[in-house]
């Protein structure tokens, strides 16, 4: 690996956790548990289209070990990683389909893979799977944040084109 992508994972990881270590202190105004934008998401998002499903993966485990190891939630890490790495697996295997026009459909079903694990960490840790009836609220709400944080990185990618094209 070149110092250049390494750097630039570096940068990666450590703006994600910065906008993960934001949103964990901001009150999310629906009353549904588990329910976030995710908006460290836009960086996986952006990390997998540009750099490539290892990197993003990498950023992504990073972020989720050391942001939940600093706001010492190590239960919610669970959750997290579980989430985290079943959203970052269906983004991989949507990637090839789509083109950079249809993140937010990538984005969308990575949303609903990481609410499909938080859900099957949820009935492990509680041993009951009636939390399961819980799913159609979360998948919902996993649509519509998936819908947002795929056009944030829709939106940083066509920015950082431009910024290409301009030097």
């Amino acid at each position: 690996m070149n110092i250049k992508k390494l750097t630039t994972m570096a940068m990666l990881t450590a703006i994600s956790m910065i906008v993960f270590l934001i949103e964990a202190q901001i009150p999310i105004p629906i009353a549904i548990p588990g329910v976030k934008l995710g908006v460290a998401n836009v960086i996986t998002l952006f990390a997998l289209w540009t750099l490539g499903w290892r990197e993003a993966g990498a950023i992504l485990v990073v972020r989720i070990f050391l942001g939940n190891l600093i706001v010492g939630n190590m239960m919610g890490m669970l959750y997290s990683m579980a989430g985290g790495v079943l959203c970052w697996v269906v983004m991989c295997l949507v990637k090839p389909l789509i083109d950079r026009r249809h993140i937010w459909v990538m984005s969308m079903l990575g949303a609903v893979g990481h609410n499909v694990g938080q859900l099957a960490v949820a009935v492990w840790v509680s041993g009951t799977a009636a939390i399961a009836l819980y799913a159609p609220v979360l998948l919902l709400a996993g649509l519509v944040t998936g819908f947002f944080t795929g056009q944030c990185a829709q939106a940083v990618l066509n920015h950082m084109d431009k910024i290409q094209k301009g030097s």
